[in-house]
């Protein structure tokens, strides 16, 4: 027998019409960093809520150490040293750092609490983290890549055992995902089991001993990480082979269809761009840079302090969403759940809510019309669902974009800013993205691409505005692409 911290043993789930987990079996030596890959909607994540108890397997075991369990429980899987760092933060933003770390479990006496035993703890933990916070910051006043480090630092001050990270340095800078990889590996030499999920692969192959491969719901392998190739790995991912990166596709921009001249609201100032027809547009820089700002002025959702927004030559008055979408122009905003889906209306709601009068007749939806359009995007995008019933909030995260994509392309709109459109997303669906943005400009729509990952800004863009610090450091035409080029002016850097 392996000396395992955790085993899974037959674990099944099912859903209405969907089986989340079919018979997964696996088990997860002490001390090692297990990657758990697939594409989205392959189980990871109903399989990391199972571990954690926040719902129970509909058949099989678990087993800590050792001993068996039906099912575990939120409180059962704590007690037992596993804990999980979400996607989604679940930290108080009114709280303090310190007071988040030790919610539920606070030092004090029976009716006092050591505030400042709680600080002093917080700050040990941070120090060995070697992150420079004040445990008495409030979390509402912190950048998303400190939230996730305090996440982190959550789960050390409990003496955790078996730590499962969610997509953890989704939202970090490269500088903060090299402190938190090498907090992993810190964390693997102390003895803690971790169970990493991530769509980057480069951090798989730097941090993880071994992986394990879902598909649909199974189990499909388990490699040590070093001995499968990315293309091996890839291939069993999605069941087929993917050979290209980023699909080829020639430019033939056309005329100009949005002119965007001294634009300045929050976050940026003084930008000055133009995007043709059949062209995408990158908008390329470091966090803080002022691009998704950027793109949420030109969609009216934050206001802007002055500038001129011109469509098709003509200049337009744009003060919300809704005046954006009747010139044609829409956004797939970063941060899907808040702001591009409602988690708790289903698929059919979500997708045709924008064009929900051209689908009506005398106050009543055409069903058949509303049914025909849905398919067609559920087959153009291949979004897993049993029915166009299922709630938005129980779609995978991949899926779930899929859903944002499939509203707004519904609306033919003709100006498209498409924000991080691949984060969070595995392989398989990103080539899916990729080649629906290249159809789309082929077609004739105009596309703004946000990107944090350097290879996708670079194999996508026919030109790139860098963004610093809220302000344009210029243009690069494509046969001038190159990483330096481009991280010297996201950096400010002048020869």
């Amino acid at each position: 027998m392996e000396n395992y911290a955790l085993e899974l043993r037959n674990i099944t789930k099912t859903y209405p019409g969907v089986v989340a987990l079919d018979k997964v079996s696996l088990g997860l030596k002490k001390g090692e960093v297990h990657a758990l890959v697939g594409e989205n909607g392959a189980g990871k994540s109903t399989l990391i809520k199972v571990i954690s108890g926040a719902i129970a397997p509909d058949e099989g075991k678990i087993v800590v150490e050792g001993k068996e369990y039906e099912r575990m429980t939120p409180a059962l899987s704590k007690s037992l040293g596993i804990e999980v760092i979400y996607q989604e933060f679940n930290l108080i933003p009114n709280l303090s750092i310190a007071e988040n770390m030790f919610m539920g479990d606070f030092i004090g006496g029976k009716m006092t609490v050591d505030f400042k035993k709680m600080e002093e703890k917080a700050a040990q933990v941070f120090e060995m983290m070697k992150i420079p916070m004040n445990p008495k910051t409030l979390v509402k006043d912190l950048s998303v890549a400190y939230m996730q480090m305090v996440e982190i630092a959550k789960a050390i001050v409990k003496n955790v055992k078996i730590l499962i990270m969610d997509e953890p340095t989704a939202p970090l800078t490269e500088d903060e995902v090299d402190i938190l990889l090498k907090l992993v590996e810190k964390l693997r030499k102390d003895g803690v089991t971790i169970i990493y999920v991530s769509h980057r692969m480069e951090e798989i192959y730097r941090i993880s001993d071994r992986l394990s491969i879902f598909r649909d719901g199974q189990w499909i392998a388990t490699h040590n990480t070093k001995e499968i190739t990315r293309q091996k790995l890839v291939c069993e991912m999605v069941g087929r082979e993917i050979t290209e990166k980023f699909p080829e596709r020639k430019n033939n921009s056309g005329e100009v269809v949005l002119e965007v001249k001294h634009l300045t609201g929050r976050g940026a100032r003084d930008i000055n761009f133009s995007l043709r027809k059949g062209e995408i547009l990158g908008l390329g820089g470091l966090v803080g840079a002022g691009r998704t700002e950027t793109a949420r002025m030109i969609f009216g959702a934050d206001p802007m302090e002055s500038g001129q927004i011109i469509v098709h030559g003509k200049e337009v008055s744009i003060h919300s969403p809704k005046d954006a979408v009747s010139n044609g122009i829409c956004l797939v905003p970063e941060d899907r759940k808040q702001q591009g889906v409602i988690l708790s209306l289903p698929i059919r709601d979500n997708i045709t809510l924008p064009i929900i009068k051209s689908v009506s007749k005398a106050g009543v939806v055409d069903t058949k019309t509303e049914t025909q359009i849905l398919e067609k995007h559920k087959n153009d995008l291949r979004i897993k669902t049993p029915s166009f019933a299922q709630k938005v909030g129980n779609l995978s995260g991949g899926n779930q974009q899929k859903v944002v994509l499939s509203k707004w392309l519904a609306s033919d709109a003709e100006i498209l800013i498409f924000d991080e459109p691949t984060r969070g997303i595995d392989v398989g669906a990103k080539q899916e993205i990729y080649s629906l943005m290249n159809k789309l400009v082929e077609e004739g729509k105009a596309i703004i691409m946000i990107s944090s990952e350097m290879e996708e800004l670079m194999g996508m863009s026919d030109r790139i505005i860098i963004l610093y610090e809220g302000v344009q450091q210029g243009e690069i035409e494509r046969e001038y692409f190159s990483q330096e080029a481009i991280m010297e002016k996201a950096s400010n850097i002048t020869r």
